[in-house]
């Protein structure tokens, strides 16, 4: 068990106004493992008046100060690599090796490129005689979610204090124990009182509270579609800002001259984080051409690709990061087989000889169209469907036709095709031929994928405001 810790808010860890605890879960064995405290209306109150309280002696703190104050929570946060990356797998099953490079290196990337990006930001400059002022909004409330931990909070709450704002920061309540463990390290960093709070609980509690709170300036969301549009409603009576990163359902064209290795790219990008990432390419187009041959590759794959618990070493996936999500994507696969779509791995239940955990099937649905549910839905697991296409303005159309517009990819080596089919896409990214994006350019959708943009300049532009000033020297 892990040691019970409450809320961090005005620079001391503090017992919640009313005892409610609620059970955190290992998912690779459904046993309790952390208790928390669930925060109530006068707990978020606490934090969001100490927010409020510490903003004008920190917005004012020269820049060096704060990344300075920065730079040491950057040292502490690589000195306890282990016991993030083991916080990770134990909160949500990333598989050890995953939780050790990419969960917990996204964080420590994002960390180092906020300071990089905020001590090269221009926040003032001349525009013809006039001024112009980027200065912090004030209190930023910041809703993450359990799928990416670190990642999320940290391209929250870094770029935030960077630029001046003090945060109320609400992990989520099924993995939370990694934020508590960067609550520990911002407080050995030495940051002022007050400039960082964070207070547990759910969306329905403390994000509800903090979405509608009339001294929270802004607020910073990742999560899904409907809790982002239940969040935008909530904001408005105080027209407050809504930075939104929300669900996503990538396509992922292959067209018949793609590279040999863009079929098994595709379908371990899609796996990867057992298939919980926003940006997963889920939908596999492929030009009919090489269909039949692109599904028999993927098939093979989905049958070779492990499933394990997290704490082991390996290139497995592990489970799905609860009970409720388990049976969410047991429907939806559930779902395909009734809408028709053609299983050729995976399926309903759990990988043989697995009675505990929340393990699903690599499962891979063919011969499915774009009407169909699996194709429509974020499934958020380890699901791919394969949808054939006749040519490129056939695959284009497919790939749009979608209410989400985070993350498409391209696989083709004709790179006038790649072109255009990267500008026609809408969405936020394009990926082509397994070039990743770097952590210098803006994450972030189109349509029902959210309105925000995270990660170097564009994360710190979310946590400020424009002011032009004329008739000064």
């Amino acid at each position: 068990m892990i040691e019970k810790r409450d809320f961090y808010i005005n620079g001391a860890w503090v017992a919640p106004a009313i005892a409610a605890d609620l059970a955190v879960i290992d998912p690779s064995t459904e046993q309790q493992c952390a208790v928390i405290s669930v925060g109530s209306q006068s707990d978020t109150d606490d934090a969001v008046a100490a927010a409020k309280a510490a903003f004008p002696a920190w917005s004012a703190t020269p820049l060096e100060e704060r990344l300075a104050a920065l730079e040491r929570l950057e040292v502490i946060y690589k000195a306890k690599k282990t016991e993030m990356s083991e916080a990770m797998s134990l909160e949500m099953g990333a598989p050890k090796s995953l939780s050790e490079s990419s969960q917990w290196g996204a964080g420590a990337w994002h960390i180092k490129e906020a300071i990089r990006a905020a001590r090269a930001y221009e926040f003032e400059r001349k525009s013809g005689d006039d001024w112009i002022y980027h200065e912090p909004i004030g209190v930023a409330a910041l809703i993450t979610p359990w799928n990416w931990p670190m990642n999320q909070v940290t391209l929250k709450v870094i770029p935030a204090l960077a630029v001046g704002c003090t945060v109320v920061l609400k992990p989520s309540e099924i993995a939370p124990l990694s934020s508590i463990l960067l609550a520990e390290m911002i407080d050995e960093a030495g940051f002022p009182v007050g400039v960082f709070n964070m207070v547990n609980g759910d969306g329905a509690g403390v994000g509800s509270q903090l979405s509608v709170h009339p001294d929270v300036d802004m607020v910073s969301f990742t999560g899904s579609t409907r809790a982002g549009a239940l969040i935008t409603k909530a904001a408005a009576d105080s027209v407050k800002r809504v930075s939104l990163e929300l669900g996503g359902k990538g396509a992922n064209v292959i067209f018949a001259d793609a590279d040999e290795k863009a079929v098994a790219r595709g379908v371990r990008h899609c796996f990867q984080n057992t298939g919980q990432s926003c940006n997963a390419p889920t939908r596999m187009l492929v030009e009919e051409s090489i269909y039949d041959q692109v599904v028999e590759t993927a098939k093979g794959l989905a049958e070779k690709q492990e499933v394990g618990i997290a704490q082991k070493d390996g290139r497995h996936i592990g489970p799905l990061v609860s009970d409720v999500h388990w049976h969410k994507v047991q429907g939806l696969i559930q779902d395909g087989i009734d809408e028709g779509a053609r299983l050729v791995a995976g399926g309903t239940g759990r990988p043989d000889g697995m009675d505990v955990g929340y393990f699903v099937k690599p499962t891979i649905f063919a011969d499915v169209n774009n009407d169909m549910k699996i194709a429509r839905e974020e499934v958020f697991g380890p699901v791919l469907v394969i949808i054939p296409f006749k040519d490129e303005a056939d695959a284009l159309a497919i790939a749009n036709d979608t209410p989400y517009g985070l993350g498409n990819y391209v696989q083709t080596q004709d790179p006038e095709k790649a072109k255009r089919m990267a500008r026609g896409m809408r969405s936020g990214m394009v990926e082509v031929n397994g070039n990743f994006l770097g952590g210098v350019t803006p994450f972030g959708g189109y349509k029902q994928s959210g309105n925000g943009r995270e990660g170097s300049v564009w994360g710190l532009g979310e946590y400020l405001e424009v002011k032009a000033v004329a008739g000064i020297s």
